[in-house]
């Protein structure tokens, strides 16, 4: 029997999938690329044969199929507008077979006529599966209207209320007959992968315009085919994102933990379980999730293996949309690394942290600063990085270790700055980027005045590690040059503002000059406290009186203010300070400030309880007469 035109045309068809099966999925990177268009080429050119006749019925379902194959390689490599073109010219020849009316440009309007006229045609699921692939670009190109618009249609294909369409699929299966064209991917594995990354996708966009309730709905709406678990898990950490934001924390930590069921290296999971138990003040639970999650991270990425054929439409080119990708947006590993060594530094967890810091630096040095501030944007500049880790050393009592860092940090920055600063405050907003240590980097104003809270912050640390050995003389010298620096730095308010008060300040956002302002007040309170030491009375009462000004918050500061107070003799004055620093809650008040802008726990501390039972003692002798009390 003569090989008629329909059968070569068949065959090279399926020596062109064939050719994919065998070698398509066993190279990757430029060689895989290299196969991806030469299958393209090869698809377009026997379609150009086919469509070089006249349409006619005995060739359509080979045609359907070579566009079908041809436009799946096109949306691989993103080329949708010549995907699309592909499909409409296909579908016209299909109108031309059927004696159609003329063909109109609105897709849905086309879609719907076609599939209509065909109810009864053999086409019909050669139709349908051209119609999957165009429901892949309106999902791949954000078209989530128009999805909507042809839902009914689409759903066709997802819930199989067609039996005779299922029967017919001989035509898109991938068999081994040589009569039938074959299909590079198969329709309904594709399907099954439309569902549910339409349903994410619309989930996720109801959820990103604050829709929630509609959004979980759309979520939770049905049972899907099997499906790569990293999917399914997607689906539950959409529904986690809706119920924490409708204040519904436990349920949102339900769909996490099943999530994780299901992909148990989801770093999403981890990192939306981390945020809430940070939401819950659960801190060791957040701890121990930022922990899990840098080991995840650090770990070479695992997934399900992939379906035949799913590496040609993976659900990455599906979901494509701007709102799912801040959605399930993870911050980079060094980022969580910071965060773990912040939160163990900020709990007590010293040894840990200083574990952790030591790892972000070594990664910082070793690799390009660029590089690393590029890969993680979330993590501060180098100065207050080297400040934090510095901080976190001294809390570990190795002083030796903290000097060097701040060291760095002052060598690096202190010529750069200007003999004075004078700004006008509100102060113009500092860009996001990670700005590198050079004079043509630094020269906005913002930037100007962290370059003195930097190296201030580093005198600080450095009287704090002086402080920490005893070293009274160097101490001093080391809150004096801080405060020096810190002087040269004059903020001009252009309205009146009103003075802060301490409670006043609880819940607000820690802004440039509020650190400014208690720089100061720190150096004044480590430096008053060593005259306390020395026995320098008067400079120590008017040091922390000035500290208290600066940081009204600052317990060492108004407890060793009672002290001087109690020691010249002004005993109901010491009481009253002592009680209202105890009343004036800090917690809120120091939590918006950097690691290094914490109250330092080198300076001596004073016994709460020895100072209750003073002002105890005093309160028994209001029925004696009351003695002089020293101005």
């Amino acid at each position: 029997m003569p090989i008629t035109l329909l059968d070569r045309w068949t065959e090279e068809n399926n020596d062109v999938v064939k050719k994919w099966n065998q070698q398509g999925h066993n190279y990757s990177g430029d060689h895989n690329q290299s196969r991806l268009k030469w299958c393209s080429s090869e698809f377009h050119k026997l379609l150009k044969k086919i469509q070089g006749v006249p349409a006619a019925a005995d060739h359509s379902q080979l045609e359907l199929t070579v566009v079908y194959n041809a436009c799946v390689f096109l949306i691989t490599q993103t080329r949708f507008p010549e995907a699309e073109l592909l499909l409409m010219q296909g579908l016209k020849r299909v109108v031309e077979v059927i004696g159609g009316d003329q063909v109109t440009s609105d897709l849905p309007v086309l879609w719907q006529e076609i599939l209509k006229s065909l109810e009864q045609s053999t086409l019909r699921s050669c139709i349908l599966q051209l119609l999957c692939l165009q429901w892949a670009i309106w999902l791949s190109t954000c078209r989530l209207e128009t999805i909507q618009d042809l839902q009914e249609e689409l759903w066709v294909l997802s819930e199989g209320k067609d039996a005779a369409v299922e029967e017919e699929r001989g035509c898109v299966a991938v068999v081994e007959s040589p009569e039938i064209p074959h299909v590079v991917l198969d329709p309904r594995v594709l399907n099954e992968q439309l569902q549910i990354c339409t349903v994410i996708a619309q989930g996720a966009e109801r959820l990103n315009e604050g829709r929630y309730s509609e959004a979980l709905s759309v979520l939770q709406k049905g049972v899907f085919p099997p499906a790569p678990r990293a999917l399914l898990a997607n689906m539950q950490l959409l529904s986690g994102l809706c119920l924490a934001r409708m204040g519904r924390p436990q349920m949102a930590l339900l769909c996490y933990t099943k999530a994780l069921e299901m992909d148990t290296c989801s770093v999403l999971a981890l990192h939306k379980s981390m945020l809430i138990y940070r939401h819950l003040g659960n801190t060791q639970a957040e701890i121990q999730a930022l922990q899990l999650l840098y080991s995840t991270l650090m770990l070479p990425h695992a997934t399900d293996p992939a379906p035949v054929g799913a590496d040609l439409l993976p659900s990455s080119l599906l979901l494509r949309s701007q709102s799912l990708s801040s959605l399930l947006s993870v911050p980079s590993s060094l980022s969580i690394l910071h965060s773990l060594a912040l939160k163990c530094a900020l709990h007590g967890r010293v040894s840990e942290s200083v574990e952790h810091y030591l790892d972000l630096l070594a990664a910082y040095q070793s690799n390009d600063k660029h590089t690393v501030c590029t890969a993680a944007p979330l993590l501060p500049r180098s100065p207050e990085l080297y400040l934090e880790a510095g901080t976190a050393l001294l809390m570990a009592r190795r002083p030796a270790d903290c000097m060097t860092l701040c060291d760095e940090v002052i060598s690096t920055t202190l010529e750069l700055l200007p003999e004075k600063l004078i700004l006008e405050e509100p102060l113009p907003e500092s860009g996001c980027e990670p700005v590198s240590l050079s004079p043509d980097r630094l020269g906005s104003p913002q930037d100007r005045l962290d370059m003195f809270i930097w190296v201030g912050a580093a005198y600080l640390l450095q009287a704090d590690c002086q402080t920490h050995l005893k070293n009274w003389k160097q101490a001093v010298a080391h809150y004096t040059r801080c405060i020096n620096l810190l002087v040269k730095v004059h903020i001009i308010k252009k309205d009146f503002q009103p003075q802060i008060s301490c409670l006043d300040m609880a819940g607000r956002q820690r802004s440039d000059t509020h650190t400014l302002q208690r720089l100061k007040g720190l150096s004044l309170a480590g430096r008053g406290i060593i005259f306390v030491q020395r026995d320098q009375l008067k400079e120590a009462l008017r040091d922390l009186q000035l500290s208290l000004q600066m940081a009204p918050e600052c317990v060492s500061a108004g407890l060793w203010l009672g002290e001087v107070l109690w020691r010249l003799g002004r005993r109901q004055e010491a009481a009253a300070c002592w009680k209202r620093t105890w009343s004036c809650s800090t917690e809120s008040l120091t939590v918006n400030f950097p690691l290094y802008l914490q109250e330092s726990q080198s300076v001596p501390l004073l016994d709460s309880t020895d100072l209750r039972h003073r002002i105890e003692e005093l309160s028994h002798k209001k029925n004696t007469p009351l003695h002089t009390e020293q101005d």
